[in-house]
């Protein structure tokens, strides 16, 4: 479900946010703080833009006697990586009654683990490539040489091997040869104890943005990603020149709404909340196939969701506006 003309004409109701005390979380301990530092300042100029009272603070040891001296009105989690994705700090939250934007603990917990959350997907009948998750222990135990000819011989070539549990592309890597795949599971372990061995499906790197303002969720103008060198990594996402974004995406329109379909049933399937974004690739048929769902989605200014926002003709404060008016709503 595409954005509706009640969506748009919810963001022109901001009655009251300028009198919210907004907290946004950014920073923490993850590989992602510098990303995630990049997104709490643009969240944080945006809110501001629209007359929201918001602070920046970092998720550290002054975070709960902050939240106890003075509790905010609603708290936009910004914070990328196990710190904002894994549903421990939504859980700390819960326990000082201060509503947040997003998903609730649970869901995040299960959506930060990719083979759970790809399981989920399979089960209601969302289209997610074939995996196999490999701890690093049992990966050792087996033996490194015989678990990865059974993977080949399961999976075939080309592969694509990620983290877990992880985000921005950190780990990540594309293994078209055989002998290539050691040193991928190897940089894959640097990130995270479980390897994510995932059949890889050529076509069109796609992000859908999935927001619900109160209407039931509703997809953005997906966005199609061209990295230079064909892997959407850390370095493609965060580096100027490395990535080309086109927004709205280069597809049908029947294909258009069918990979719209896809990402809100997967929110859905997760029991996500407020937005997300889920990752997908669409192959040479026109099928999407979903590869993951982020529930704290990047701010910055090469960020997916904000480029959708833009390519829905919505503004970027406001949605932020009316998504923390909604979060403080949940504590009244």
């Amino acid at each position: 479900m595409a954005v509706s003309p009640a969506t748009h004409a919810s963001l022109t109701d901001l009655a009251g946010l300028e009198e919210l005390h907004v907290l946004v979380l950014a920073g923490g301990l993850s590989y992602e703080r510098d990303v995630s530092l990049r997104s709490g300042r643009r969240v944080l100029d945006a809110l501001r833009a629209v007359g929201v009272e918001a602070e920046l603070r970092d998720a550290d040891v002054a975070l709960l006697p902050a939240l106890a001296a003075d509790p905010p009105d609603a708290v936009v989690i910004a914070l990328h990586g196990a710190t904002g994705e894994d549903g421990s700090l939504r859980g700390v939250l819960d326990l000082c009654g201060v509503p947040y934007v997003g998903c609730d603990a649970r869901a995040s917990r299960l959506a930060w683990d990719k083979p759970s959350a790809k399981a989920v997907l399979r089960e209601a009948g969302i289209p997610t490539p074939d995996w196999v998750a490999l701890p690093h222990d049992r990966f050792s135990e087996l033996g490194a040489v015989a678990v990865l000819d059974r993977i080949v011989d399961r999976l075939g070539l080309p592969l694509m091997i990620k983290p877990a549990q992880g985000g921005s592309g950190l780990g990540a890597a594309v293994v078209r040869e055989a002998g290539s795949l050691p040193a991928a599971m190897v940089g894959c372990f640097a990130y995270d104890q479980t390897a994510l061995v995932e059949r890889y499906v050529p076509g069109m790197d796609v992000a859908v943005s999935v927001i619900d303002l109160g209407e039931g969720p509703q997809s953005l103008p997906p966005v199609e990603i061209v990295p230079r060198n064909g892997v959407y990594d850390y370095a493609a996402r965060y580096t100027a020149g490395r990535t080309t974004w086109h927004a709205p995406a280069r597809l049908d329109q029947e294909t258009t709404e069918r990979v719209a379909q896809v990402a809100v049933a997967a929110h859905g399937a997760l029991g996500l909340r407020d937005l997300s974004r889920v990752d997908l690739i669409v192959d040479a048929a026109g099928q999407p196939h979903v590869l993951e769902v982020n529930v704290s989605p990047g701010m910055t200014e090469t960020s997916l969701l904000p480029l959708a926002v833009q390519a829905a003709g919505l503004d970027f404060g406001r949605l932020l506006g009316s998504l923390v008016n909604r979060a403080a709503a949940r504590r009244r």
